[in-house]
């Protein structure tokens, strides 16, 4: 058996781990970085890069499709669009080819040992993988689990044949005449929506009285509007009951206790996801679990000293951008930096039609936190970026204490408004007032003007409304 020692071991080559790999290979830290499957992890590969992608070929098809049918209120006009979603995928795969391509070379650069396998805990620095070409035993005074997630699957629901994830509704060839979601959450509706917008017809199952449960009805309310004009049905207070008994459908409780069938060509299970634990051995470790989850400290720790847990394996919020700024921040502690984690700058997005996009508290959770609030939200219908390009829909929200007026949360909907987290993640991070961000010069004409009126707004003096 090979034996490997090292200073930093990283499971799982996802977002969180590979850039915890990189930053730690800087560090002059001796770091391997162990996969099972394709660097890059979720995201990159089954997750929020392809899911982009599909996203954008379905808004360009849809633009094609209102100019052939002369609905463009500005005069464009062209011939009935056709698509050829095998050419989409594949061009979906090459951008995905890429970015593996780029990780892997990243960690190369930063001298990190990459192994191909399934990891499995003999003890708190013993890990044993399963390669190709037989088991390594690999040594490690530090070790990060980031093995994410994945799709949950129901019991009477189970993956195969026209039931799929989010990775199956990827990967179609064809765009079925049918859909049904079962799941009103982000994903569901992004890949709904684009799926609507390349002609299916889809229905969306919800058990929930609304859709996007975590977002209030200001922020939800376009959504649904759109939805609507889209053609697509949304079920609500709605609960799957397993296939129909030909299995051309899906067979659901609605809301007034009544059964009814759906039919489907495909239906789309996006109903959450689930720590990647199973055969990780994680009975031969001694680790507090919150649930499912890996329970961690502000550091990132866990209950074993020299043990760490990044991403989705700890939880919400499964983002990206929260993996990886956690694992940056492992390898800063593992080389003897002063660190700390703090979640409250990190920007939550919805890629739906039009977009949600959220930073610290929304107006319920800062009343929550007994709060007394200056609140202040800018419509985009006065925003002249948005009417000559974006949409009217939508609106830019600052959620301030009253008495400092320091900003507690900003929200937006609308078209491109994910372009926007940036600033409203720095604003939180730098511990702006609604002064800080009335009085910083936004560029004229753009979405961003939108965010200075909403705290001038809060402040009683907004300029366009």
């Amino acid at each position: 058996m090979t034996e490997i020692t090292c200073k930093l071991l990283v499971i799982g080559a996802g977002p969180g781990g590979y850039v915890c790999a990189i930053r730690a290979g800087q560090l002059g830290i001796d770091t391997v970085i162990v996969e099972s499957t394709k660097l890059g992890g979720s995201c990159l590969n089954v997750g929020c890069i392809p899911s982009k992608a599909m996203i954008h070929v379905a808004e360009e098809f849809e633009k094609a499709a209102e100019a052939a049918a002369g609905k463009t209120p500005f005069g464009l006009t062209a011939a009935e669009p056709k698509l050829d979603l095998k050419q989409a995928v594949a061009w979906k795969d090459g951008i995905v080819q890429r970015l593996n391509n780029g990780v892997a070379g990243l960690l190369r650069k930063a001298k990190v040992k990459i192994v191909h396998g399934k990891a499995r805990f003999r003890d708190g620095k013993t890990v044993v993988v399963e390669t190709e070409t037989g088991p390594k035993t690999i040594q490690a005074e530090a070790i990060v689990i980031a093995t994410g997630s994945a799709p949950v699957e129901l019991s009477f629901l189970p993956f195969g044949g026209n039931v799929i994830s989010s990775t199956g509704a990827l990967a179609l060839t064809e765009v079925p005449k049918r859909l049904v979601v079962v799941g009103g959450g982000y994903i569901g509706l992004e890949l709904g929506t684009a799926f609507a917008k390349l002609g299916a017809k889809v229905t969306v199952v919800e058990a929930q009285d609304k859709i996007l449960p975590l977002y209030d009805a200001e922020l939800t309310g376009p959504i649904s509007k759109r939805l609507t004009a889209l053609g697509v049905e949304v079920l609500l207070g709605a609960k799957a009951l397993g296939p129909t008994p030909k299995g051309d459908g899906l067979r659901i409780e609605t809301a007034d206790g009544k059964e009814r069938s759906l039919p489907a060509d495909k239906i789309l299970v996006t109903v959450g996801r689930k720590p990647v634990t199973d055969g990780l051995g994680l009975e031969n470790l001694v680790l507090d679990m919150d649930g499912r989850f890996i329970r961690i400290g502000e550091r990132c720790e866990t209950a074993m000293r020299g043990i760490y847990a990044i991403g989705d394996v700890t939880g919400e919020p499964m983002l990206a951008h929260r993996a990886m700024a956690q694992g940056e921040m492992v390898a800063e502690i593992v080389a003897g930096l002063p660190r700390a984690w703090d979640k409250r700058g990190i920007a939550a997005i919805c890629f739906t039609d039009p977009e949600i996009v959220s930073v610290g508290l929304s107006p319920d959770e800062a009343k929550r936190a007994d709060h007394e609030l200056k609140i202040g939200q800018f419509p985009f219908a006065a925003n002249g970026r948005a009417m000559t390009r974006h949409g009217e829909a939508g609106f830019v929200r600052v959620v301030a204490q009253a008495g400092s007026e320091l900003v507690l949360g900003i929200q937006a909907v609308g078209q491109g408004v994910s372009e926007l987290s940036a600033a409203f993640g720095l604003a939180i991070e730098m511990g702006a007032t609604l002064q800080d961000i009335a009085g910083t010069i936004h560029a004229h004409p753009t979405l961003g003007e939108a965010f200075p009126e909403a705290a001038m707004k809060a402040l009683g003096h907004a300029l366009h409304i």
